[in-house]
Parts: C-alpha cells; sequence; structure tokens
C-alpha cells in the first residue's frame, strides 16, 4: 500500500478507517503467508489507546502505532477486530485474531501464556477520585470501595493493595473501564485503579475527578508523574507463541519508528498536547 507521510496520518486514517485498512485482503486470524490482513484484537473503547470518534472512525495511540509499524514498515493491510479484554489472550491462542493490541502490560503470567514484542509504552497504575472526597492518601483506601476492568493490571494492583489491607478492600470489577468510570461519578465505588493515560484523559473530560496524590513506586524515576503510582509497567503486542519470525518482523518495525522519529510524533499527539 502506498504509505501516507506522517504529517497527513491522522487525515488518512481517519478516511479509510481502521478497520477499512483490510478491504482486499485474504484470511483473517493466524497462520499466514505474507499476504493476509493482519488481524489485531483490541478492548474498545479504552482512549486514548483505541476508541471510535464522533464519526464513528477508530482512532488512537494503537492505532496510529499499528499503522506506522504493520502498514507503513510491514506493508500489510489490518484491521482491529473489538473483544473483551477478560478473554483477549484466549482468543488470540484460539487463531480469532493474530496479535493484541490493547494497551497490554507485559508481565509474567501473561507471558506464559503469549509472546510480547519489545515495549512500546511506559504506564503507571493510578487511583481516581473525586475531588470532594475525604481519601488523601493510599492508606485511605482501607474500607473503601474500588472500582477496576476485569483482566486487567488495574485490578491486579487493586488485589494486591486489597492483601496489603488485610483483605480491607472492597473491588467491583466491571467489563470495560467505563463502568469503573460510571461507578465512580455515580458514588458507586470511592476510587478507580487504572492506567494513568487513560485514567487522565478522562479526568481531563470530567472536572469532578482528580488522581490521589502521593509517593509511589515511580517517584524515584525522571519521568514519574506527579501523582500516585502503585505499578509500573510496560506495554507490548502480544503474539501466540509460534509466532516468532513475524514477532521479530514487528520489533524491528518498532525500532525503526523510534529511530525515523514516527514514534515520537505519535506519542507527542496524544500525550505532551
Amino acid at each position: 500500500m502506498d504509505e501516507p507521510s506522517s504529517l497527513d496520518r491522522r487525515q488518512y486514517l481517519t478516511a479509510v478507517g481502521a478497520t477499512g485498512l483490510a478491504a482486499t485482503a485474504g484470511c483473517i486470524g493466524g497462520g499466514g503467508d505474507g499476504s493476509e490482513t493482519i488481524t489485531i484484537g483490541s478492548d474498545i473503547p479504552y482512549p486514548p489507546f483505541e476508541y471510535r470518534n464522533e464519526a464513528g472512525d477508530l482512532v488512537g495511540f494503537d492505532v496510529e502505532i499499528a499503522e506506522a509499524v504493520f502498514g507503513e514498515q510491514l506493508d500489510r493491510e489490518f484491521e482491529f477486530q473489538e473483544t473483551s479484554f477478560d478473554g483477549i489472550i484466549a482468543s488470540l491462542n484460539n487463531a480469532n485474531f493474530r496479535v493484541i493490541m490493547s494497551a497490554m502490560t507485559i508481565n509474567e503470567s501473561r507471558a506464559e501464556r503469549v509472546d510480547f514484542s519489545d515495549p512500546y509504552f511506559t504506564a503507571y497504575q493510578t487511583v481516581l477520585l473525586l475531588k470532594d472526597s475525604d481519601i488523601t492518601s493510599r492508606e485511605d483506601l482501607r474500607g473503601e470501595a474500588v472500582g477496576v476492568q476485569k483482566g486487567t493490571t488495574g485490578e491486579a494492583a487493586a488485589e494486591d493493595l486489597q492483601a496489603e489491607f488485610d483483605g480491607e478492600l472492597e473491588i467491583e470489577s466491571y467489563d470495560q473501564i467505563n463502568g469503573a468510570f460510571d461507578a465512580l461519578l455515580n458514588n458507586q465505588v470511592s476510587a478507580v485503579i487504572n492506567d494513568n493515560t487513560v485514567s487522565g484523559e478522562f479526568a481531563a473530560e470530567n472536572d469532578d475527578v482528580e488522581f490521589l496524590e502521593g509517593d509511589g513506586v515511580a517517584s524515584d524515576r525522571d519521568d514519574a508523574p506527579p501523582y500516585l503510582t502503585l505499578t509500573v509497567e510496560e506495554y507490548g503486542i502480544a503474539f501466540r507463541q509460534d509466532d516468532d519470525e513475524f514477532r521479530e518482523a514487528v520489533n524491528e518495525a518498532i525500532q525503526a519508528i523510534r529511530d525515523d522519529g514516527t514514534y515520537d510524533e505519535i506519542y507527542d499527539e496524544y500525550f505532551q498536547a
């Protein structure tokens, strides 16, 4: 396919739509002979990584990274396939799609079931509150209810906090993060534990919420955010464990977009505004 320049990538994606990039390609799913459409399993919506704009087009950081990696570097057609995050690894291993690209944190338990690309994003688990909340410290979460998304590292971070509090933390798990955010606004939970960039996107659109402040595990990092961090995590693209050649090609493409400045352009578009 013709490669769009970095200056008009967003217009290009909006014009054709991420799912429209696969219109003429071959089979969906795994295996592959180099001509198939690369299907990407993803939990949607999860702004700013993958979500639909007012026109219904799929946009976001992951969508533009996918275009840069699969479309521009590997000259492959691709499409996103919406799937629940809670069962996304099982769906990958059942060959429902070729890879997972869904703001997925690399960790040991997942690495037992899939192989990951080199990291392409750093994130932190954080705590989002209502601005009139009485919670002012990590310890104040003891005895409270927190909202999380099922199957995520936010849920795992909440479980770790629950163990730290000897069980004195109620965890409410939702199919999508929007459910947890809605529960917070409706006072059904006292806080939401989730990735900082996604919670930050929500906070930017809702004046009634803010991050819980305090030192956390990332406090000694030069790029640490100015609020409490429960974890430091790296996102990766997930592959089935028999897809080594393709994974290596994707790693080379990720490095290429870092080297030529494309990655920084996309990052700045979503996270430096």
